[in-house]
């Protein structure tokens, strides 16, 4: 019981986390935070799409891959986080006029955000859709960290954005994929179990 409570925490923070720091701090400079945008980005591009129905059908596509290979249950937290992070989105963007900082500290802050969002997101059985599908499907495979691989899916994928959009704008999106998946890798692999007998010991 207390193992599932944690979990679904971990799953609502993270999709929290995440959308907070694409709305905050990562949009307001028309940084993308995925792989998953910049195949929306594409398909606008070329078949002329608008932008929210391009990244539906991304991750649409996704979910129909991720029910065949990670099963109903992750499937469904899945759907569920990144419905959460698009509510965050939206209710932050649409309420909170807030001003943005310098884009070297949003870049900074967005990115640790953001990969500390994922990354509970993944320790909670889900993702946030999107690239972290196949993803996690290479790193299983594979042995990998899954913020590497997922590194290496989106780099070629802003690699061929470049040709679209603004290229600072992409090598912004590089960046900040290189800094926040390195935190989800450590949130990843950080030893959750060691915290719980010191929190025991606290209470005693």
């Amino acid at each position: 019981m207390i193992k599932a409570s944690v979990s679904f925490f971990c799953l609502l923070l993270g999709a929290v986390l995440q959308g907070a720091a694409m709305a905050l701090f990562l949009f307001p400079h028309s940084v993308p935070s995925g792989g998953a945008a910049g195949l929306a980005i594409l398909i606008h591009h070329w078949f002329r799409l608008n932008h929210g129905i391009s990244l539906w059908l991304v991750n649409a596509f996704f979910f129909l891959f991720a029910l065949r290979h990670f099963g109903y249950m992750w499937t469904f937290r899945t759907i569920f986080s990144v419905a959460l992070a698009s509510f965050t989105i939206s209710t932050l963007s649409g309420q909170m006029r807030l001003p943005h900082g310098p884009l070297p500290f949003d870049l900074f802050a967005g990115s640790v955000i953001f990969g500390a969002g994922v990354g509970l997101l993944i320790r909670a059985g889900a993702s946030s859709g999107g690239m972290v599908i196949p993803a996690l499907l290479i790193a299983e495979r594979k042995n990998w960290g899954p913020g590497k691989v997922l590194f290496g899916i989106n780099l070629f994928i802003y690699l061929l954005t470049s040709f679209v959009i603004d290229y600072k704008i992409v090598l912004y999106a590089i960046l900040c994929q290189f800094l926040s998946s390195r935190i989800i890798d450590f949130v990843f692999r950080w030893d959750w179990a060691g915290l719980l007998p010191a929190f025991r010991r606290r209470r005693r």
